[in-house]
């Protein structure tokens, strides 16, 4: 009995652990060099994310069939880049000319933009398990959540 209770303490304990969120300091970039080389890295980010959203959106629209596959791949690589994106986000690079399509209020805001975030590695992982549940009559509803957590951030923290 008493190794069962341990178990139980640790089993909570780890899985509180596990769920927690760790928010990522905002720091502003260092350089010029600095602040290219970080605006470059969150822009690769987002043409990654573009990359996997396409293929999505298309079948999401019926301009293409659903490809159960490529549903599954992208929704991976999305939670994946959702995983990396606040680290690429979070050096401001305001102090600096770089060329960028990001608002000031992302370095403002950013206990927002990491919610936005974690909307997205929500939706990916749930477009996931829609696929493994085989279920095509909710594949569309699942692609719009990914594409509704993209949208609600680039309303509030990309320029037009």
């Amino acid at each position: 009995m008493k190794f069962f209770s341990k178990a139980i303490v640790v089993g909570a304990v780890a899985a509180c652990i596990s769920s927690a969120t760790f928010a990522v300091e905002v720091k502003p970039a260092s350089s010029e060099k600095h602040a290219k080389a970080a605006t470059q890295y969150r822009q690769a980010i987002f043409q990654l994310v573009r990359s996997n959203m396409g293929p999505l959106g298309g079948m999401a629209k019926g301009a293409l069939p659903f490809d159960e596959s490529v549903m599954k791949t992208n929704a991976v690589r999305l939670e994946q880049l959702a995983d990396m994106m606040s680290d690429y986000m979070a050096v401001d690079t305001r102090e600096f000319s770089v060329e960028t399509g990001a608002k000031d209020a992302i370095w403002e805001n950013f206990s927002d933009v990491e919610k936005k975030v974690m909307a997205l590695k929500a939706a990916s992982q749930n477009l996931q398990t829609v696929v493994d549940a085989g279920d095509e009559s909710a594949y569309r509803s699942a692609i719009g959540k990914i594409g509704a957590s993209c949208k609600s951030c680039h309303d509030d923290y990309k320029k037009d």
